[in-house]
């Protein structure tokens, strides 16, 4: 039987953004028009990793989000729609488009 090398036994990174440490909360609009108020455990350029509870959200699903980003002096509000790539125990990875906003 082969044997598998050590780097054939590391996950492969899917992302194409590095994910950063975010301490912001985003409000969640799912289907229907609920808002919901959540935190961002990590945010890239095209992606959020947020705190849900049992929102009913599907993988595929579409939402909007708004979320503060403070720059030091100046706070900027950031409107984006996202779709949902997963949905675990601890919460909602979602994909968002980096260069458009609502």
């Amino acid at each position: 039987m082969k044997r598998q090398s050590p780097d054939e036994d590391l996950h492969i990174e899917r992302r194409l953004h590095t994910r950063h440490r975010a301490r912001t909360t985003v409000y969640i609009t799912v289907p229907g028009g609920r808002k919901k108020l959540c935190k961002a455990v990590n945010l890239s350029a095209t992606g959020v990793f947020i705190h849900t509870t049992n929102l009913g959200l599907r993988k595929g699903q579409q939402v909007e989000l708004s979320f503060a980003i403070n720059l030091g002096a100046v706070t900027k509000i950031h409107r984006r729609t996202a779709i949902v790539a997963h949905v675990s125990r601890g919460g909602t990875g979602l994909m968002m488009d980096a260069y458009s906003s609502r």
